[in-house]
């Protein structure tokens, strides 16, 4: 890496879309210096984009809002990193052998016919094989996870293959590239480059888990001894906990609104006997109780298809994602199971510069973005010619070429009075659905 590169990525889930462009330095630093999002995808679900017209329109508007940042403008984003989840996205265990002549030094092109066997594993034909991970390598009876340069005349390699349907990565390419013109420059499969970014080595040779919760799918991520040991992806998510809210007859934004500001994750010691517009709070907390215990019962039972105990993982579980935001989330978690839990994080040399924008929001999508710029050279963004920049000013004038401008969203209008003389008004819009739109509570 001899300078500095801008690298894009943007993120597909079903709760929003995010794209981020960040600036890559020589010495492995990342700064995150634009960031778009918009919320509410309905035309994704379970990470799998399912009408690739809405989705290409909301993909355009974020990419345009993102382009006229001034971290950005007069550069084009021409290609970006896609993140990969999903459903579908899960791990599955192989094996890999080749015999050598007498005395052969193990080297690259060895180990990479190793991986490109691994890739070819023949698997389910609903499934296509995304990633091939090396788990641990058997150089003649010696076992190691360096084996270059050792020798030896045998050499077999467990690996875990990372696996989806094949619509995941096809609906993506057809929406971005095909639609939208956007290069895929690479796919990052997300719970692997959050773990590269988030985990430190010591986590993963003690023994950890990484999960991260969103609103319909749950990702588990399992390291011991320095690599992957397990990888599953739960039907599960935040969504359940809201949609669950609806049956008492509010709308899902507020059913949403409601779990977020008054919602636990922990049962009370004492039932509320609060009515709130018909809506009893007991009701309300009884929902939100029984799902989340069902979501960690589930996120729990994953150590034993993992074929491994609380014991294995002493560097305890790491957590992200918008579901786990919920309050006592993390508490329930550490209820259930004798592990010390913890929020994940950013580290230091990956740096947000865009003020509008939380860790927490860009944690997956920086990942993305750091994994993909940092295994390559590619440079996503260009610096178009004096003819061919866009129209920027606030008028709704076109070049004479026919080219589309670059539209500045209007500002969002400020809402004011105090939070003290409004609280009980507020709340008692949550519960009748009056008031403003709050979507964009949506994890």
């Amino acid at each position: 890496m001899n300078e500095e590169r801008y690298v894009a990525a943007i993120e597909i889930s079903s709760s929003k879309i995010i794209a981020s462009v960040g600036k890559m330095h020589a010495d492995g630093r990342l700064d995150i210096i634009a960031t778009e999002q918009e919320r509410g995808v309905e035309s994704v679900r379970y990470g799998i984009i399912q009408n690739l017209e809405e989705t290409s329109m909301r993909i355009t508007r974020v990419l345009d809002r993102l382009q006229l940042k001034p971290a950005i403008a007069p550069r084009v984003i021409s290609s970006v990193f896609v993140g990969l989840s999903g459903r579908s996205l899960r791990s599955i265990r192989t094996e890999v052998e080749l015999s050598l002549p007498d005395d052969t030094e193990i080297n690259d092109p060895i180990l990479k016919q190793m991986h490109d066997q691994a890739m070819n594993t023949a698997i389910d034909s609903s499934l296509e094989v995304v990633d091939a991970i090396p788990r641990v390598y058997y150089v003649g009876k010696s076992e190691t996870r360096s084996p270059k340069g050792a020798v030896g005349n045998h050499i077999r390699a467990v690996f875990d293959l990372i696996v989806c349907r094949p619509e995941l990565r096809r609906n993506l390419t057809r929406t971005l590239d095909d639609k939208i013109g956007i290069s895929v420059c690479g796919f990052v499969v997300t719970a692997l480059s959050t773990a590269q970014v988030i985990l430190t080595s010591e986590q993963k040779r003690l023994g950890c888990m990484l999960l991260d919760m969103g609103a319909e799918t749950t990702t588990v991520s399992i390291y011991k001894d320095g690599g992957l040991r397990y990888f599953a992806t739960l039907p599960l998510g935040g969504r359940n906990i809201t949609r669950d809210i609806t049956s008492l007859n509010v709308l899902e934004e507020r059913a949403e609104e409601i779990k977020i500001t008054m919602g636990n994750a922990v049962a009370r010691d004492t039932a509320s006997t609060l009515n709130m517009n018909g809506i009893r709070m007991a009701d309300v907390s009884h929902l939100i109780v029984a799902r989340s215990e069902e979501i960690v019962a589930n996120i729990i039972e994953q150590l034993k298809y993992a074929g491994m105990k609380d014991k294995d993982l002493p560097a305890g579980i790491v957590c992200i994602g918008g579901g786990m935001r919920l309050n006592g989330m993390i508490e329930l978690l550490e209820r259930q199971i004798d592990l010390p839990v913890r929020k994940g994080m950013l580290p230091n040399y990956i740096r947000i510069d865009d003020l509008k924008a939380t860790s927490a929001e860009v944690l997956q999508v920086a990942s993305v973005l750091y994994s993909g710029a940092v295994d390559t050279d590619i440079q996503c963004l260009e610096t178009p010619g004096a003819q061919d920049l866009p129209v920027t000013g606030e008028g709704n004038e076109t070049e004479d070429n026919g080219e589309q401008e670059y539209q500045r969203p209007a500002k969002r209008k400020k809402s004011g009075g105090g939070m003290w003389g409004k609280f009980h008004k507020r709340i008692s819009e949550i519960f009748s659905g009056e008031g403003e739109d709050d979507s964009d509570l949506l994890e």
